[in-house]
């Protein structure tokens, strides 16, 4: 399984990368599964992803819970949360 992982705005500056590709045998079943993986994967990479700052997921360009299945070839983004006037 490939799931391709796009980070956004703030994420993406702290993490120095806009995007990742996750292979089956580090992948997950969930986007939170998933969230754990990357989060460990650094201490940078569990501060970009601190979800207590508000960063929001999504799954294939809909907003999604941790509960979120993902299935090859899925697309999971991560951005803060944002604000508009």
């Amino acid at each position: 399984m490939s799931i391709t992982v796009r980070y956004f705005a703030a994420v993406r500056e702290q993490l120095g990368s806009s995007e990742t590709v996750v292979l089956a045998d580090t992948a997950a079943r969930t986007v939170g599964e998933l969230h754990a993986w990357l989060v460990g994967r650094s201490a940078v990479h569990a501060a970009a992803l601190d979800l207590s700052k508000g960063v929001r997921t999504a799954c294939n360009q809909t907003l999604c819970t941790a509960e979120q299945a993902l299935q090859d070839g899925d697309e999971v983004a991560f951005f803060p949360p944002v604000t508009g006037g």
